[in-house]
């Protein structure tokens, strides 16, 4: 792996995927429609590309890391038509669903697409793969206080639309029993098994008036408030809940976790069979300590 691109890589999730690489990749390009941010980025090659417009037909890359949000479809064929790997750090089923169909196009060409990178989908993906695919219950406990871009604002915001039924789970120290909502993160839907995936908020008030919020997701003070206000810490916790067992990973700064993940895939992509796979199907054993090992906790623990 020579020449890694990661597209919208001076974001919060972009910069640490760099600097995953760094020092695993003799060349990384930050590319965005902001080259002055691109340039911000130390140990990476700025470049300007706008994805409505430009798409990825021209990018000289052995891999593509896709961290905007942005014409994800288009981008994953363009670069898999091509023989370019491509890393997906996306956690919306319709846009992985859709890629998902790209395995014959990315299997004649030689190259593998990884979706379901990052904290949920991904850790989440590898812990309940060591049920062994039985039925599970995730619980994303995520930190108000950290900073996200405008891509997982919005995407987070309008997925309360498809809030669903709540129920408790128990989260490793501090945290403890909290009460979590089912939202649509995309494990769910691709993990074996019946699966169901609820997301809660470090704070246990902003947690508890979600529903509330769901008839104005799309107001324009909403989602003004979630970019500008940070009303909690930045720790979070994921646990996977399967026959009164618990298995959990936990931190600070889940963008740095997604990113960080996102680089290990990357650096396992040289070997990975050909196709369009999740992380569960390239990630050995050994990648979750490898990536707890980064300033991250794993953990084991009955669910009562």
């Amino acid at each position: 792996m020579n020449r890694v691109v990661v597209l919208g890589g001076y974001g919060a999730v972009g910069r640490e995927v760099v600097a995953g690489l760094r020092g695993h990749v003799p060349e990384i390009v930050v590319a965005g429609r902001d080259p002055a941010r691109a340039r911000t980025v130390d140990g990476a090659t700025p470049m300007r590309i706008d994805l409505r417009r430009d798409g990825a037909e021209g990018l000289d890359a052995d891999a593509v890391v896709m961290c905007a949000e942005t014409e994800n479809v288009r981008v994953a064929e363009q670069c898999l038509r091509r023989g370019v790997h491509y890393v997906d750090v996306s956690a919306s089923y319709p846009v992985l669903a859709e890629i998902e169909k790209l395995d014959g196009v990315a299997a004649g060409a030689g190259a593998t697409a990884v979706l379901s990178v990052g904290l949920a989908p991904g850790v989440t993906n590898l812990l309940a793969r060591e049920f062994g695919g039985a039925d599970a219950e995730i619980g994303v406990l995520l930190g108000a206080g950290e900073r996200h871009g405008p891509s997982a604002v919005r995407w987070t915001l309008d997925s309360l639309g498809d809030l669903g039924e709540s129920w408790r789970m128990r989260f490793p120290p501090p945290y403890g029993t909290r009460t979590v909502h089912r939202f649509p993160f995309s494990d769910q839907y691709t993990l074996p098994g019946r699966v169901r995936t609820g997301l809660c908020l470090d704070s246990r008030a902003l947690t508890a008036v979600l529903p509330r919020l769901r008839r104005f997701r799309r107001a324009a003070p909403l989602r003004a408030a979630f970019r500008h206000v940070h009303a909690g810490g930045d720790g979070f916790a994921v646990a996977v809940a399967s026959g009164g067992r618990v298995r959990s990973f936990a931190g600070r700064r889940q963008s740095r976790a997604t990113g960080l993940a996102a680089a290990l895939v990357v650096r396992r992509l040289d070997g990975a069979p050909p196709g369009v796979r999740h992380i569960e199907d390239v990630a050995g054993p050994d990648f979750l300590p490898e990536l707890a090992a980064r300033g991250f906790a794993l953990g084991e623990y009955d669910a009562g």
